[in-house]
């Protein structure tokens, strides 16, 4: 009894609570990493996150400015320098050049038309008649009603409108301009119409010339004497 007493006196006294486990070789277990990543993954996945906040901050700038921007003007097509020619529904075109335009009208200046002169001869036999269209270009500006040098067009009524050819041929439309120019260097100088005279499909012919000839001013939407300065385009 006494020999048990002592021995009980000399054991160590158990700390209370768990004990620590070990494997089997007697090592303590490496702590679980934290959700199931480490350190490296951690600042890899923050770098990619930081990266794609980046690209989608240059994406949204990028269509925040192509809104703002919007599509182009169509008012930067027309070339300057050069003439512009528009085309109406009712078949009229007008040649000029294109100053302003925008979903309402299409304003122009420096204009120009077509007229168009219809030589009707009589053949050999006096019963059928061969018709010879003789085109000229007139500036816009000596008709009767005296429009001034800009037309303010309705938008609605324009089919298209097109850049022309720096051309230098006078049997051109850019070409009749520039010999019109340098013809008229002063600008242009109407006549004044005769007393009495009237806005007729028809002319006379002077003595000796056989045939009529019926001036169809292609473009103004009327017919008749425009008084103005032309260039012949040829036939």
């Amino acid at each position: 009894m006494e020999f048990m007493n002592r021995s009980n006196q000399n054991a160590a006294p158990q700390q209370a609570g768990p004990q620590p486990q070990t494997n089997v070789h007697g090592q303590a277990p490496q702590k679980k990493k934290r959700f199931g990543r480490n350190e490296g993954d951690s600042k890899g996945i923050r770098i990619t996150s930081v990266i794609l906040l980046f690209s989608m901050t240059i994406l949204l700038v990028a269509l925040a400015a192509s809104f703002a921007i919007g599509p182009k003007s169509e008012k930067t097509y027309v070339e300057d320098g050069k003439l512009q020619a528009v085309f109406l529904n009712g078949g009229q075109v007008y040649f000029g050049n294109i100053s302003d335009l925008n979903d309402k009208y299409i304003r122009m200046e420096n204009i120009f038309y077509l007229r168009v002169n219809q030589v009707v001869q009589p053949n050999q036999e006096g019963t059928q008649q061969a018709a010879q269209n003789d085109i000229s270009l007139v500036k816009l500006g000596c008709e009767l009603h005296r429009p001034s040098n800009e037309m303010l067009i309705n938008r609605s009524q324009v089919v298209f409108w097109e850049n022309l050819k720096d051309e230098a041929g006078e049997n051109t439309v850019p070409g009749a301009v520039k010999k019109y120019r340098t013809d008229f260097p002063n600008g242009q100088e109407c006549q004044e119409a005769n007393a009495g005279a009237t806005n007729n499909n028809a002319t006379t012919p002077s003595a000796g010339s056989a045939g009529t000839t019926t001036t169809t001013e292609a473009g103004t939407g009327t017919n008749g004497n425009s008084n103005g300065s032309g260039a012949d385009l040829g036939n």
